[in-house]
């Protein structure tokens, strides 16, 4: 153990801030521990996976939904193509309508025959007139399809009490009342199971730009109306801070407290709100910048948590993440207002580095949303016309399925740290481990190093053999990304640069690369 600190010692010594001159280095080699037979009571909610969808550009409009009539072919007005991806992708739960738009959005205007719903523009997104083809009944069918839970946020901003309240009979009462009724009347006869529904969003900021003490009260007074209907029993998230307001969290634990079941928080890899820089067009610098920006989200999601614990030593309320991702300025030639962005491998590194934290924390981190779905921001797929492209962030999620809902493994390892510009840590190994319930072991590794190659021993605490089988996912070039003329740049293919033996597996991780290694 001395000799290895020695080596990461040694490895940091020789690294600099970047953007100064680094000495190149073959690989670095790593001792990891793994202790595959202990019992952990933790687990990794397979809703930490989820994803946001929101009325914004094209992530519903183009993007999911084309109605029965379009000629891209679709099922029941959904995209085929884009709902066959994400069927395989085994989409846990969707956040809807917003976002922003959730506290504009006003749900009798998206219910009824879709040739009389009323028009709006949408101020948040670009000044767009939205027809309201697309609500309640469109969105949870499409849940249903999926077969995820659907995540619905409330208007407190721009609504009431009274319309809130309605909204939740609409969709879950079974009873021979005036909205139940009204949902018969519009075609669906039983009531949809709506878990998750968000009283608010960002009431901070676009959501009324309120103080926390205000919300606070106003939460109270909305979650009351919000009734359990025909044995649905509702999971209400109240609207949570941004980043480093760890003010907002500590008001709403002291004055909301057990009439939340969740306490939302939002956190973007954004380096600066006013230069976000290109999806596409960046160096090395950038590169690390981001690393270092998204890893600082486990300072955040902890101090947020030491918060929650003073008043909630039991846990029962829980954090919910439901915005998270990168945030780059939109590509040239398209709507501003729209957030279309590409995707290149330094989002799925984002994403790796992003989702290993998270593991770490689901004994309070409970959720946590990707933005957005479609289109928009740092999504999973890019769609054109009948065109679709899957993303790296698509393909990441997928070598990530088999920790949704696995025991969490600790991994005990020291990883070599460089600087970026900005003088943040950035950890160049990034590991997560999990344990499914037939005993398979999957052990993803990120290596973010530029530079170098990183040689893993990981140590197991038995004395058995497994059958390995690895997939990676890497690129030639950092800024390399899928296209609708070249959609498979970057995709996950199966890796072999492992050996297994008693007690140990050996693994080279190549830089700028994340390796799933599956042990049987």
């Amino acid at each position: 153990m001395k000799k290895l600190l020695l080596t990461v010692l040694l490895c940091g010594a020789i690294s600099c801030v970047m953007g100064q001159e680094q000495k190149k280095v073959t690989a670095t080699d790593v001792q990891m521990t793994l202790h595959n037979k202990a019992t952990s009571t933790q687990r990794i909610p397979k809703e930490i996976y989820g994803h946001f969808a929101e009325h914004l550009g094209r992530c519903i409009y183009g993007g999911i939904w084309v109605g029965e009539k379009s000629e891209i072919p679709n099922e029941k007005g959904y995209r085929v193509d884009v709902l066959e991806a994400l069927r395989a992708l085994k989409v846990p739960v969707l956040r809807w309508p917003g976002g922003c738009f959730a506290d504009e959005y006003h749900w009798m205007d998206g219910i009824g025959p879709r040739e009389k719903r009323p028009k709006m523009v949408n101020t948040n997104w670009g000044g767009t007139v939205e027809d309201n083809s697309f609500g309640t009944h469109e969105f949870l069918n499409f849940c249903e399809l999926l077969g995820c839970e659907p995540y619905v946020n409330g208007n407190v901003g721009s609504g009431s009490v009274e319309e809130m309240a309605k909204w939740v009979e609409y969709m879950t009462s079974d009873a021979d009342s005036p909205m139940a009724n009204l949902r018969r009347e519009n075609g669906r006869d039983k009531p949809w199971k709506v878990k998750y529904f968000g009283v608010g969003n960002e009431n901070w900021g676009c959501g009324g730009n309120m103080y926390p003490e205000y919300y606070s009260d106003l939460y109270r007074r909305y979650a009351t109306f919000c009734k359990n209907y025909s044995g649905n029993r509702l999971y209400r998230i109240a609207c949570g801070a941004s980043d480093y307001d760890y003010n907002w969290t500590d008001v709403l634990m002291r004055r909301v407290g057990r009439q939340m079941q969740g306490l939302s928080l939002h956190y973007y890899s954004v380096l600066d709100w006013g230069r976000k820089g290109s999806a596409t067009d960046f160096n090395s610098d950038d590169w690390y910048a981001v690393m270092g920006k998204c890893s600082e989200v486990e300072t955040v999601i902890k101090r947020h948590c030491e918060i929650m614990d003073r008043y909630d030593p039991t846990r029962r309320i829980d954090l919910i993440l439901d915005e998270w991702g990168t945030w780059w300025n939109v590509e040239p030639g398209t709507n501003p207002g729209h957030l279309y962005q590409q995707n290149t491998l330094r989002d799925a590194m984002v994403a790796a580095v992003s989702l290993n934290i998270f593991h770490k924390y689901t004994y309070r981190l409970k959720m946590a949303n990707i933005a957005q779905m479609v289109n928009v921001l740092q999504s999973v797929i890019l769609t054109r016309d009948d065109e679709m492209v899957l993303t790296p962030t698509y393909h990441l999620f997928k070598m990530y399925i088999p920790h949704q809902g696995a025991e969490y493994l600790p991994l005990h390892y020291e990883s070599k740290q460089l600087r970026d510009k900005n003088n943040r840590v950035v950890n160049t190994l990034s590991a997560t481990a999990s344990r499914a319930d037939d005993g398979t072991v999957t052990i993803t590794l990120a290596n973010v190093d530029l530079e170098s190659d990183c040689r893993i021993t990981i140590a197991l605490d038995d004395d058995k053999k497994y059958d390995v089988s690895g997939s990676i996912l890497t690129s030639k070039n950092i800024t390399d990304h899928n296209t609708f003329e070249n959609p498979e740049c970057i995709k996950t293919v199966k890796y072999d640069d492992f050996k297994s033996q008693k007690g140990s597996v050996e693994v080279v991780l190549p830089t700028k690369s994340i390796v799933t290694l599956t042990l049987k």
